[in-house]
């Protein structure tokens, strides 16, 4: 890094420093962030180098909607929805944290929680619109019309790559959403995704009437058809996405990664502790890794368990506890069937959701949203576990102490993996920071 640069860093710092500072008559929770991730920022102040973890994989499962920390991972004094009385839904139990209890339908995550980290104090300040909330925790930035930011599977493809030749870096399995995809990076960070775990990708089984010698004069009359259009046109980086994406399915469809779509050669008993569909997800997850697969996506509830998904306003409140124990039963034995196959250490599990639910029932007896504090949870992935990082308040609804930021989460992630969350990208010829000035929880690191 020259001088010029090392000058605008320090600079841009300093702005937000100043900012924070001229906030200091707001809101004590300005205030405690200011002081508490800032401290060590003052001028001067050495900075401590990134932590380097010991991960080579990601698996994130995605609760889309927006799951309530409270009924969750961060329980508080029982509520009740008919007499108005602000709290959880449901009762909590002990965990193998000290200290730290869990949802009463986490049973089966709760013995085993010292494999995890809960993180009860991320925020970020989009409240109301799911797909801006959903982009922000998935890009660590805001949306924005000038730049199309990668999402944080990308981030981790692009820089580490697939761990096999035979596997792609990055796989969803959910829907395709832009909020999941390369940005800016360009096709050779974007994913590959299914919806159906008994089969692998749409299109990247050849049908049964093309042989190998029609296949190979299709992609020579291919080649020769986009090598002329290229000639012909100014730039042609459409062209080249889509021979790059047409040279990826060729190489993936072959029998070494589409042997990992096969779940039959599981044992019985496996598949069944797993548990329905998103089980399933779960269980392709760790075959997936196995492949050499670098991050994956796993959506839950694609087909609505409980009515409305996470999204609990009014009636959806009612059936959420269906939502939480198919979480439990399938996050509970992907962290043993990791752990069995010598995985879990190399394999960083993180449960996230667009933002969390105010402790105040609505008018339907379900609870709309809140983003100022909610939770994330880590496993695996050889970091220190069996911590609880950041405390709310007595309804969750305000952070007490350690506040985490979404760029602070997703360095967490980047260094857990070996990627260093201060290192530049860059769109075109502009130097683009991985994070948003994000600092790795560093109590998780040895």
């Amino acid at each position: 890094m020259n001088a010029f640069e090392s000058t605008r860093r320090d600079f841009l710092r300093q702005a937000s420093l100043t900012g924070l500072a001229a906030s200091a008559l707001g809101t004590p929770w300005q205030q405690l962030l200011a002081s508490e991730q800032h401290a060590d920022k003052k001028h001067g102040a050495k900075k401590l180098p990134m932590p380097v973890g010991k991960a080579e994989h990601c698996i994130m499962i995605w609760l889309g909607g927006g799951s309530c920390h409270i009924d969750t991972w961060d329980p508080k004094r029982k509520g009740d929805p008919k007499a108005k009385k602000a709290g959880s839904y449901y009762d909590s139990i002990p965990t193998a944290i000290k200290g730290t209890e869990v949802c009463e339908h986490l049973s089966k995550c709760a013995p085993i929680l010292d494999r995890f980290n809960i993180v009860r104090s991320v925020h970020h300040e989009v409240i109301d619109e799911h797909a801006a909330a959903t982009n922000r925790m998935h890009t660590g930035r805001p949306t924005t019309g000038t730049i199309t930011y990668p999402s944080v599977g990308s981030v981790v493809a692009h820089q580490r790559g697939s761990a096999s030749e035979h596997a792609p870096a990055y796989v969803l399995i959910g829907y395709p959403n832009v909020t999941r995809g390369p940005g800016f990076l360009g096709s050779q960070a974007g994913y590959i995704y299914l919806t159906d775990t008994s089969a692998g990708p749409s299109g990247f089984t050849r049908s049964s009437r093309v042989n190998q010698s029609r296949q190979d004069r299709r992609e020579r009359l291919l080649t020769k058809m986009r090598a002329e259009f290229r000639q012909k046109s100014v730039g042609g980086q459409t062209i080249q996405d889509y021979d790059q994406s047409v040279a990826e399915a060729l190489r993936l469809s072959g029998p070494e990664f589409m042997k990992v779509f096969q779940l039959d050669n599981e044992k019985s008993d496996l598949r069944n502790s797993y548990g329905g569909e998103f089980g399933q997800r779960c269980l392709l997850s760790r075959r997936l890794i196995q492949s050499g697969v670098r991050f994956i996506e796993v959506s839950h509830n694609l087909n609505f368990v409980n009515g409305t998904g996470w999204d609990t306003h009014n009636d959806g409140q009612l059936n959420q506890h269906l939502l939480i124990k198919e979480l439990d039963s399938a996050l509970s034995t992907l962290v043993l069937d990791l752990e069995k196959n010598k995985l879990l250490d190399k394999t960083l599990i993180v449960v996230a959701s667009e933002f969390g639910r105010p402790a105040k029932f609505d008018s339907g007896g379900g609870r709309g949203h809140q983003s100022k504090a909610f939770s994330v949870v880590l496993a695996g992935g050889g970091l220190q576990n069996g911590k609880t990082i950041g405390v709310t308040n007595e309804l969750g609804e305000a952070i007490v102490s350690r506040p985490v930021s979404v760029p602070d989460l997703h360095a967490t992630i980047y260094a857990s993996l070996g990627i260093d969350p201060s290192e530049e990208l860059f769109a075109g010829d502009r130097p683009v920071p991985i994070t948003d000035m994000g600092d790795p929880v560093r109590e998780l690191f040895s």
